[in-house]
């Protein structure tokens, strides 16, 4: 039985909760918040311990934590996680620069822990039938691939713009559909009711000829969550929130077949059989850093007018 803690209590953090609670073969030993109410009422609910302070959680000796507390903490309570001796789940982006997304993934190495990122919708069942389509070569090949990541602005998300909140999902996505890395990152963006940028259009390019577009705002009144995949024998429509993959080609519209899942249950239940059978869990941290390293030469890009390079 592996024991494990979630820190963290917002939205998404009640989820990993849920599910930790539900999950054959794991122990919820204890969740932390520091609102000492909301974590006191969850912790009741699915019959755990209450932490308001998330190293007491840690001193009980997790197997596994999820992290799912604002980006800028992310660095201190990952390695304060890890030294605990606990296997790391941290929520996109792994955390709010270069520089201490390494710090975590070199303590990582030291204590021989392993960090998972939760880009989640790489555990999104349409994304993973459509990786399988692609890799099979039925569309053959790939030349382009866009999306569109549009919705109403959430006012709990004030520490980052929408290029870290929502476009590193996009820009992870397409760079796992590829198999690819990003060599060069053009953005636009504004800011129009948020404090960063709200809405944005990032332009990417995977070894000189293949393309990334991803489109994010906070400024359309209805939730969109759409990608389409352009190769030479065919198209591939996917929406992330119905689940559903449509083929099109010179002779046939078809849907592929997919089973529905919970995303986050797909990817909670990745991390701890990782932890279970002792193997690398995916996306890695260096699947973060790349994530993070192109959304923040986005940010420069749109800011200062330029084309960027990715260095790795």
């Amino acid at each position: 039985m592996l024991k494990v803690g979630v820190i963290g209590a917002g939205s998404m953090g009640k989820n990993h909760i849920r599910i930790y609670s539900e999950m054959p073969g794991v122990e919820l030993v204890g969740i932390s918040d520091i609102d000492a109410e909301l974590v006191e009422e969850l912790a009741k609910q699915h019959n755990t311990r209450p932490f308001t302070d998330y190293k007491e959680l840690l001193a009980e000796g997790l197997d596994a934590v999820s992290i799912v507390v604002p980006t800028k903490m992310h660095k201190d309570v990952a390695i304060d996680a890890l030294r605990a001796g606990a296997n790391v789940l941290v929520e996109k982006p792994i955390a709010d620069s270069i520089e201490n997304a390494e710090t975590i993934l070199n303590t990582a190495k030291e204590v021989d822990r392993c960090v998972m990122v939760g880009h989640i919708e790489r555990f999104n069942p349409a994304i993973m039938r459509l990786k399988e389509i692609i890799d099979s070569g039925l569309l053959g090949k790939i030349v382009s691939i866009s999306t569109t990541r549009v919705g109403p602005y959430n006012p709990r998300i004030r520490d980052v713009g929408v290029i870290l909140d929502i476009g590193v999902h996009d820009i992870d996505v397409i760079s796992f559909l590829y198999g690819r890395h990003v060599n060069q990152v053009y953005a636009v963006a504004g800011a129009d009711i948020h404090s960063m940028e709200d809405h944005a259009t990032i332009h990417m390019r995977f070894d000189h000829e293949f393309s990334g577009l991803v489109e994010v705002n906070w400024l359309t009144p209805h939730k969109v969550r759409k990608l389409t995949a352009v190769g030479v024998k065919g198209v591939a429509y996917l929406d992330y929130i119905d689940q559903t993959v449509e083929l099109h080609d010179n002779s046939w519209v078809r849907k592929a077949k997919i089973e529905q899942k919970e995303p986050l249950r797909n990817e909670l239940e990745h991390f701890i059989d990782c932890i279970d059978n002792k193997r690398q869990p995916e996306p890695a941290g260096e699947d973060g850093i790349h994530a993070l390293n192109v959304s923040l030469a986005a940010i420069e890009s749109y800011k200062n007018e330029k084309l960027i390079e990715i260095k790795e």
